[in-house]
C-alpha cells in the first residue's frame, strides 16, 4: 500500500480541495519576521503568542515527522443575490459566508485523521486550523499548496487565494512535496490596491492597518479608516480582488450560503438583541466578534451609504444612550449623512449630556462641522 496515495484518495472523498505533505522540521526563517511584527506593534493580537511554539512543530507533537497541509476552496461570488427590500445592505467578506470555516476545517481534518488511523498502527496527530499554533501559510507553502503572495495569503493556480487552510501534524513518515514553482513575479497590484497601505510588499503586513482587522478591533474605529470600509461590516477583500490569480476563479460552495446573512440589511441588523443575533448569525465566522462591534460597523456603513432613512434609527441610538461606542459613532454618522443639518438636529446634538470622552469628542466634531458648513 502506498500510504501517501491512499491519504490523497481519502482527502478527495472528504472534500479537501488540495493536499500537500512536508517535514515537521522547524520554520526557523520565520522567527525574525514574527519577532519584528510583535516588537513593532504590527501583529493583530489574535495570533498565538509563543513564537517558539509557532516555528517548532515538535513542541506541539513530540513524535512529529510529517505535516499534512490541507486547503478547502471557497467561493468569492454569491450563488444567488439576496432579495431586494427597502433597506440598504451591508457586506460580509466571502470567508464568512456559510457555516464558520473553523467547524468545516476541523470536521475535514478529523475525518481525514480517522481514516488514516484505519491504515496505520500507532498513528499520532494534532490538528490545527487558523487559531492553532503553527503558521498555516508557511506550512502550506512548504507543502506545495501554493506560494505566499505579497498580500501574505497562500495562492494556488487552481483556486487563487480563496482557500481555507489547516494541517495535521503527524508521526507518519511520508515523502515530502516540493513548493510550487510560480509566484507574484513583478506584480504589485495588491500592494497598490490596499487603501490603508497595510501591505509592506514582502508578504508581510501591518495587521493593525488592515481593514479586516479594523472591522474586528474593539473601541471606536479611528477616523482614517471609517470611510474606507465603505459598506463592509466584516473583513476586507480588496487585496484578493486585485490579484490576477483570482481572475476567473469560480470555486463551488463548501456549504449552503444564505445571501441574507452574506449581505445583511443594515437597519434591522442594528435592532437585533443578543439572542436574535446568536440565533441568526451564530453559525457564521464573523459571529465570534459579537454583536456590538459589528453593529458599530453597520452604523459606519449606513453613513458611508449616505442612507437618509437611517437618521431616525441613529437618533434613537443616541437618545437611548445604551452603548457609548454606538452613540459616538451615530453622532459621526449623522454628520456624514446630514451635510446641512436643520436647527432641530443641531439642538439635539448640542443637548447631549455625557461624561464619556468618545461621545464628547464626536459631539464637538459634529458641531464644528456644522459651523464650517454654515459659514
Amino acid at each position: 500500500m502506498d500510504l501517501k496515495e491512499e491519504i490523497k484518495r481519502i482527502a478527495r472523498e472528504v472534500g479537501i480541495s488540495k493536499i500537500g505533505f512536508t517535514t515537521a522540521d522547524d520554520f526557523d526563517y520565520l522567527e525574525k519576521s514574527l519577532r519584528a511584527a510583535q516588537e513593532e506593534g504590527r501583529s493583530s493580537g489574535f495570533e498565538h503568542k509563543n513564537i517558539e511554539e509557532r516555528i517548532r512543530p515538535r513542541l506541539s507533537l513530540a513524535s512529529a515527522k510529517t505535516i499534512i497541509s490541507i486547503a478547502v476552496a471557497y467561493p468569492n461570488r454569491l450563488p444567488q443575490q439576496p432579495q431586494k427590500t427597502s433597506y440598504r445592505r451591508g457586506r460580509v467578506t466571502p470567508n464568512s459566508w456559510g457555516l464558520d470555516y473553523h467547524y468545516i476545517m476541523q470536521d475535514k481534518l478529523e475525518r481525514l485523521a480517522r481514516e488514516i488511523e484505519k491504515l496505520t498502527a500507532d498513528f499520532e496527530y494534532k490538528g490545527m486550523v487558523d487559531t492553532g499554533v503553527l503558521v498555516d501559510t508557511a506550512v502550506a507553502r512548504r507543502a506545495g499548496i501554493g506560494f505566499i503572495g505579497k498580500n501574505g495569503l497562500v495562492i494556488s493556480k487552481e483556486y487563487g487565494s480563496y482557500m481555507f487552510l489547516g494541517e495535521l501534524v503527524t508521526n507518519l513518515e511520508i515523502e515530502p512535496d516540493q513548493p510550487v514553482d510560480y509566484g507574484c513575479g513583478d506584480c504589485n497590484r495588491c500592494v497598490v490596491a490596499c487603501p490603508t497601505d497595510a501591505l509592506l510588499g514582502d508578504s508581510t503586513m501591518n495587521a493593525r492597518r488592515c481593514l479586516s482587522f479594523q472591522t474586528q478591533d474593539k473601541g471606536m474605529m479611528d477616523l482614517e479608516f471609517r470611510k474606507k470600509i465603505k459598506t463592509v461590516i466584516y473583513g476586507c477583500d480588496i487585496c484578493q480582488i486585485a490579484c490576477p490569480y483570482n481572475k476567473g476563479i469560480s470555486n463551488p460552495p463548501v456549504v449552503e450560503i444564505d445571501p441574507e446573512l452574506a449581505q445583511p440589511e443594515l437597519i434591522p441588523f442594528l435592532e437585533l438583541s443578543n439572542g436574535q443575533f446568536k440565533q441568526k448569525f451564530g453559525q457564521i465566522a464573523m459571529s465570534w466578534r459579537g454583536k456590538n462591534i459589528l453593529q458599530r460597523n453597520a452604523i459606519i456603513a449606513l453613513a458611508n451609504a449616505h442612507d437618509r432613512s437611517a437618521v431616525p434609527k441613529l437618533l434613537e441610538i443616541i437618545d437611548k444612550m445604551q452603548n457609548p461606542i454606538h452613540v459616538a459613532t451615530a453622532i459621526w454618522a449623522l454628520g456624514q449623512i446630514e451635510k446641512k443639518p436643520n436647527e432641530e438636529l443641531i439642538a439635539f446634538i448640542e443637548n447631549i449630556q455625557s461624561q464619556d470622552e468618545m461621545i464628547i469628542e464626536e459631539q464637538a466634531a459634529f458641531l464644528k462641522l456644522v459651523k464650517s458648513s454654515h459659514v
